[in-house]
């Protein structure tokens, strides 16, 4: 079974319809000195797409995973008590391109010019809705930097397409989570249930491994 990062971006559009590229956003540049719009070069939009200029197309992210390491904020949404211990872990249900189930966490990449801060707030209101009122501190520090690789073994952790360097987040949050993009669900369990070898099995590239992580940087884990 091909095993990958959750990677919503894709499928992301604006509010007309557009689709949003990954590598856009804030910092994007219509284009290159000497390079005209279209012209077919790497980074340069496709005729018809100079209003979302930092988009790329399929071939042209091929290649970019095909060369650099790809930069991903991951977080793991908790529900704690009022002294701040972790009572309910977040676990999402993804139903992939393949038509597979399969659990994950938040997921996606950091887009050119975006600070790891706002990747990560999006990334949580992607995938767990508007109201879900994420608690994010003014500099996020992960847990731990997750390593996949194309190549199984390498690490814990595996993406099939591409070798990604992933910063991993425990986020608290206080809100109604109503999945949106690919996620089906979240699911609430405790500590225990998200740390068992039964949701293990269920979890792919390795994130039982970074669930677990993230349990134990909170002291949630027995």
């Amino acid at each position: 079974m091909a095993v990958r990062t959750p990677d919503p971006d894709p499928n992301e559009r604006d509010d007309d319809g557009t689709p949003r590229d990954p590598f856009g956003g804030l910092g994007a540049s219509p284009g290159r000195p000497g390079h005209p719009l279209g012209d077919g070069t790497f980074g340069s939009p496709a005729p018809g797409s100079a209003a979302n200029p930092g988009w790329l197309t399929d071939i042209e992210l091929a290649e970019a995973r095909r060369r650099l390491p790809i930069l991903y904020v991951e977080a793991v949404p908790v529900r704690t008590d009022g002294v701040g211990a972790v009572k309910q872990v977040g676990v999402l249900l993804r139903a992939t391109s393949l038509g597979e189930i399969t659990r994950s966490i938040v997921s996606g990449r950091v887009r050119y010019g975006e600070t790891v801060r706002d990747a990560l707030f999006r990334h949580l209101e992607n995938d767990l809705g508007p109201m879900a009122f994420p608690q994010l501190p003014p500099q996020p520090v992960p847990f731990t930097v997750a390593e996949y690789f194309p190549i199984p073994g390498v690490s814990a952790f595996h993406d099939d397409r591409q070798h990604a360097v992933s910063l991993a987040f425990v986020v608290p949050v206080s809100g109604t989570c109503q999945p949106r993009q690919d996620a089906l669900e979240v699911t609430w369990m405790s500590p225990a249930e998200a740390a068992s070898d039964a949701l293990a099995l269920e979890m792919e590239g390795g994130r039982s491994t970074l669930l677990r992580l993230a349990l134990a940087s909170v002291g949630a884990l027995r």
